[in-house]
């Protein structure tokens, strides 16, 4: 990822905005596609990023387990153990039982 460029990575990622205005898309997409992301630069500054589809999808993945981590360390920290059951109970109370679970096709991927 971007982070993990180095400063010759990083230069050789830059693209001046001129190349999209002579007609050079198809071929700085195709750059994307082999070299993963490109920095368009406008005016001398980043004006945005291009990257895969598969590599944005990765980030935002990351992204969204990073924030589910966030609220489970929270709820883990303010939690009244007082309130805890086991999953015995929970399973008795909703009225599930383990023969209910063990008939349930997860697929993770």
């Amino acid at each position: 990822m971007l982070s993990q460029m180095s400063i010759v990575e990083m230069m050789k990622a830059m693209v001046p905005i001129t190349r999209f205005n002579k007609g050079e898309a198809s071929r700085i997409f195709d750059e994307v596609e082999a070299s993963g992301i490109k920095i368009v630069m406008k005016n001398n500054r980043p004006a945005c990023i291009l990257m895969s589809p598969e590599q944005y999808e990765s980030l935002m993945e990351m992204l969204s387990d990073y924030v589910l981590l966030e609220e489970a360390e929270q709820r883990t920290k303010n939690m009244d153990e007082a309130q805890l059951i086991s999953q015995e109970e929970m399973l008795r109370d909703l009225g599930i039982s383990q023969e209910d679970l063990d008939d349930v096709q997860v697929e993770i991927e």
